[in-house]
This record gives C-alpha cells, sequence and structure tokens, in this order.
C-alpha cells in the first residue's frame, strides 16, 4: 500500500510542479540516444582492446567468465528416492479430465 500512495503522490507532485516549456517525449529520446551511443561505445571498445573484430572470438581472448562457463560440467539432475521412478510429471487427478 505504501508504494500505491507513494506513486500517486509522486504523480500528483509532478503534474502539479512539472515544467511547462519542456517536451519529456523529446528529452526522453534524446536521453535515450545518448545511452545507446555510450553502450556501443563500451562494447566496441571492449572488442578493440581484445583485438577481436567479431563477436565470436578466440578462447584465448575470451573473458575468464565465459571460458569457464564453457568449460563447467553440466548440472546434475537432482536424484529420485529409492523404489520411486522420476518425481516428475505428476499424474494428473482424475477429477480434472
Amino acid at each position: 500500500m505504501f508504494l500505491v500512495r507513494s506513486a500517486f503522490w509522486l504523480t500528483v507532485a509532478f503534474v502539479a510542479l512539472h515544467p511547462k516549456d519542456v517536451d519529456l517525449g523529446k528529452v526522453a529520446s534524446t536521453a535515450s540516444d545518448q545511452a545507446l551511443a555510450a553502450g556501443q561505445q563500451i562494447v566496441i571498445g571492449e572488442l578493440i582492446k581484445r583485438n577481436c573484430l567479431t563477436l565470436h572470438c578466440d578462447t584465448d581472448s575470451a573473458p575468464p567468465l565465459a571460458v569457464a562457463a564453457s568449460q563447467a560440467p553440466p548440472a546434475a539432475r537432482p536424484a529420485a528416492a529409492p523404489g520411486q521412478g522420476a518425481p516428475f510429471p505428476l499424474p494428473r487427478p482424475a477429477w480434472l479430465t
């Protein structure tokens, strides 16, 4: 309930106090374009640092996390209780059919 009241009062305050001569859509679009351009520059910078011009690089120049993930053993499935088959899927109850 606290979040609902907070959102309501913040909306009321924004409507009452917002600047009249500012186009919020244009400002949001400009900020989005700038953030996208900055993200692209960061990605390109990282690819150039690794001397890798495509997204598929050698494992020697790949980050340690990607190398560790590719060499990790597959996750083990939980063992079923003795005397039972696989625990899933459970049979559908007769009253649901």
